[in-house]
């Protein structure tokens, strides 16, 4: 498995660039409450707490810190995926976190925050499978099927990165949420999902000899929060990032919850 450390290596390397963020003085947004949204089926970027049902995770902690910095408080919500963006692009939250890739056409909708991680996508199978080892295994064997949520970039790359570009392909079954694609998996009702590194490393490490990562990466993405357009918390939250990539606060964030909260369960 690669170490999440090798995927914020340019930006924490980059220490040229990003020194001055960290020197520079981040605005005061003088106690401001900021509506954050979030799903919670998103292991380990945001879930509940399974002992306490509190939402936890590595963007609530994130969020969390950047209004720290900001001098704001944080105001959370939860929504399901499929209405979270047009909620934040209408004004209902003021920022959204679900493992979001940044892409041209969701930035027709909607602004984003600079990358907060960089991930690549991966098969996840489960821990005994031996017929998909990489796309061209997957393609060819028409009785293999994904598990996908509608409208997300694992969905798509499912279908335009892996199969024919057919939307209604039979051979990806749908579900409400990330994590229930995943329980069907590992349930035998679904071959494959396609995971980020970030939710591949989280579900291997909560349920250990359940799953897998096989293949070569897929394709590779950046995850940023989404604002309402024109929002004035870009800048504020892109100098406070820049800060937290910095001082290593962001790559500690990573490691509590790719490795350090797994080992801990």
């Amino acid at each position: 498995m690669k170490s999440m450390l090798t995927l914020l290596a340019v930006p924490l390397m980059a220490l040229g660039l990003a020194l001055p963020a960290q020197a520079q003085a981040l605005p005061d947004l003088g106690g401001r409450t900021i509506k954050a949204v979030t799903e919670n089926a998103y292991y380990p970027l945001n879930f509940a707490d399974p002992k306490t049902g509190e939402g936890i995770g590595l963007e609530y902690d994130v969020i969390n810190e950047v209004a720290k910095r900001l001098n704001a408080k944080v105001e959370w919500g939860l929504s399901a995926w499929d209405v979270m963006i047009e909620a934040v692009r209408t004004g209902q939250y003021d920022i959204g976190a679900d493992g979001i890739t940044i892409n041209a056409e969701r930035e027709e909708q909607i602004d984003f925050t600079q990358p907060f991680i960089t991930v690549e996508q991966y098969f996840l199978v489960r821990a005994d499978e031996t017929r998909i080892t990489g796309i061209d295994s997957f393609k060819s064997d028409d009785k293999l099927l994904f598990g996908a949520q509608p409208g997300t970039s694992a969905f798509y790359t499912a279908i335009y990165d892996v199969l024919d570009g057919d939307e209604a392909n039979p051979r990806v079954k749908l579900f409400d949420t990330f994590g229930a694609s995943v329980a069907a998996l590992k349930a035998g009702d679904v071959d494959a999902v396609i995971a980020d590194q970030s939710a591949a490393s989280g579900y291997i490490g909560a349920d250990p000899g359940a799953f897998k990562q096989v293949g070569e990466p897929i394709k590779s993405e950046p995850l940023g929060f989404i604002l309402t357009p024109g929002s004035d918390l870009v800048a504020p939250f892109n100098a406070a990032i820049d800060q937290m990539k910095a001082d290593g606060t962001l790559d500690r964030l990573i490691r509590k919850w790719f490795f350090e909260y797994g080992q801990k369960s």
